[in-house]
């Protein structure tokens, strides 16, 4: 019997698809949007039509059973359902008056936006599986389970990680009931321990805060404020307005009473205008960090007091606030924090397909955090077709070479775009869909932002480090698979890494080890035979406003239509023209 479960994110925004085998195995997981070329996939289905057949020849072979498990409960709250029958899930009940204001800190207009798409995609939920297994495999045996939302964010960041007992926050907008719940993860099985309820939400008062800053929550811009805040001050009067309307206690998450609208009506004042620069937003996005900062805190020192564990799971989208998560283990009791590759919905198809599959049994305590390598592939034969009608580019094969060969370049100040193996489950690049840079001349992050990112000065990038040398460039170091946390790097090592040390001094590192990542490892290994440096500068392969490349033909784009100086794709180097330095 050949059994397998599908995971849908069923999210209206960064929806994603995972396979899993009878054995819990991770055949794999990828978001919607690397297929599409679109940012977020915002509305779009995760099971894609012309998508599914292919996925299902690869990783499910004659199939006899796909058990189809979802990151949302069909059966909807209350309020959704009421809000519903009156007609403001519509287009034209958007535009509706006289309805009872939310308290909230976004309007209603705008949540019930979000209710209207997350109850459509809900609807259509493995439609196109269940058409493609139909006509593909008409005698597979097809069910369908549906999961509490946090739990399957909550089964993400347990199972994937190498502990064997845990406390796990999921911290997010907002899901069937609420923004949070707390478990407790031992032996393989989750127990929650606390679920909110009501609108109460850091992730809605994250969100406010980037649309204050003047830019759009809708297409993921909350890195704007992270990478703004180290260029800004903590304004005073804005942190006792901030105070003012969220609360947490214990494990609540709570706006303030009937003065929370006049605090939200104050906070526009506080607004960048259109037409202002960026930096004029520096001081709210340091305050409102700050502020979450703090929120964040008081909530995850009392699930340490609460559970008495060491070790931390999170998940939830304000689990990607890597400026926050490096600072965990020092603000609050915890020694050990891990924090899957994909914290936010996208991970969510990898939770409820490991629920689908484990049914009411232990998940398999796991000895290594599980890989975030598990989406597409770009193959050799992809390159080898593209040769033979290739008359713009030069291809060279260099089997057993190319690592040292691009070491080289970058060490001589060459752009390149490195594609190995499998992509990244996640929104970060790890090594195999990345862009690449020489690490310690500050010139070099000006050069990517202005001829191959195009996006805004003031955004830092990431230092991607031997994973052994960590100690020796980063206070208080500790281990960061994903770039999922921000570390002080040591004064003495900052003018080693001037294109990757923030103006505040930190660097959002991703810890490289052997065992993660071979290929990877040894570039960065290779460099530093090269240049004492065992750094890497690594961003993710795209153009601002696109999402990791997925083809070929997407990386041939990019290098087609930025500053590229070249790019790698397995052992394959393809440049514009002859690298006169070579």
């Amino acid at each position: 019997m050949k059994k397998y479960t599908i995971g849908l994110s069923v999210t209206y925004h960064d929806s994603a698809l995972a396979i899993v085998d009878e054995q819990g195995r991770v055949l794999f997981a990828e978001a919607t949007e690397r297929f599409l070329q679109n940012k977020r996939a915002l509305n779009c289905e995760p099971d894609q039509l012309a998508l599914i057949p292919s996925l299902l020849e690869q990783y499910c072979p004659d199939p006899d059973e796909i058990t189809i498990a979802i990151n949302w409960q069909k059966k909807r709250p209350l309020y959704e359902t009421v809000v519903n029958q009156l007609g403001c899930l519509s287009a034209p009940g958007l535009l509706r008056q006289g309805i009872k204001r939310l308290r909230s800190l976004l309007e209603n207009y705008k949540l019930h936006h979000m209710i209207a798409c997350q109850r459509q995609s809900i609807h259509l939920a493995g439609i196109n599986v269940v058409r493609t297994v139909r006509q593909y495999y008409p005698a597979c045996r097809l069910s369908f389970v549906d999961f509490d939302h946090h739990l399957t964010h909550a089964a993400t960041a347990c199972f994937t990680s190498p502990y064997q007992q845990a406390a796990c926050a999921v911290i997010d907008s907002f899901g069937e009931n609420g923004s949070m719940a707390f478990y407790r993860y031992e032996r393989g099985q989750l127990q929650r321990i606390h679920e909110t309820r009501g609108t109460g939400s850091i992730g809605f008062y994250y969100m406010k805060i980037t649309e204050l800053c003047g830019f759009d929550w809708l297409k993921g811009e909350e890195w704007k404020v992270m990478g703004l805040a180290p260029y800004g001050r903590l304004n005073p009067v804005l942190y006792d307005l901030l105070k003012a309307t969220v609360t947490v206690e214990g494990f609540q998450c709570r706006h303030r009473g009937a003065e929370l609208f006049k605090v939200v009506d104050q906070l526009q004042a506080f607004k960048r205008g259109v037409d202002e620069p960026i930096e004029t937003a520096a001081d709210l996005a340091f305050t409102g960090q700050f502020f979450f900062a703090e929120l964040m805190t008081q909530l995850l020192e009392h699930l340490h007091q609460e559970t008495g564990l060491e070790n931390l799971a999170l998940a939830g989208g304000c689990g990607l606030n890597s400026a926050f998560n490096g600072h965990i283990v020092q603000r609050t009791g915890f020694k050990s924090v891990h924090i899957p590759s994909a914290p936010a919905d996208d991970g969510t198809a990898l939770g409820a397909a490991l629920l689908g599959c484990y049914g009411k049994k232990p998940a398999p305590i796991l000895k290594e955090a599980l890989s975030p390598y598990l989406g597409s592939v770009i193959t050799d034969q992809a390159v080898e077709r593209f040769r033979e009608i290739n008359q713009t580019f030069i291809i060279e094969h260099l089997p057993g070479r190319i690592v040292v060969e691009t070491a080289r370049r970058l060490s001589q100040g060459a752009l390149i775009a490195w594609v190995q193996g499998r992509s990244e489950f996640g929104p970060r690049a790890l090594g195999n869909r990345s862009i690449l840079a020489d690490p310690r001349y500050a010139k070099t992050q000006d050069a990517i932002n202005q001829r191959i990112k195009f996006r805004e000065k003031y955004r830092p990038f990431a230092p991607a480090i031997l994973a052994e040398y960590g100690s020796a460039y980063f206070e208080q170091y500790q281990d960061s698979p994903y770039m999922d946390k921000t570390l002080t790097i040591r004064p003495d090592k900052r003018a080693q890494l001037g294109a990757v040390c923030h103006v505040d001094g930190t660097g959002r590192l991703q810890s490289v080890t052997e065992q993660r990542n071979a290929r990877f490892y040894a570039l960065l290994t290779a460099f530093y035979d090269l240049t004492d440096v065992p750094v890497l500068l690594n961003t993710s392969f795209n153009v601002m406003g696109k999402p990791l490349v997925h083809s070929l033909e997407d990386c041939l784009t990019v290098l087609m239509s930025t500053g590229l100086d070249a790019l790698v794709v397995n052992d394959y180097l393809i440049t514009k023209n002859k690298d006169e330095s070579a």
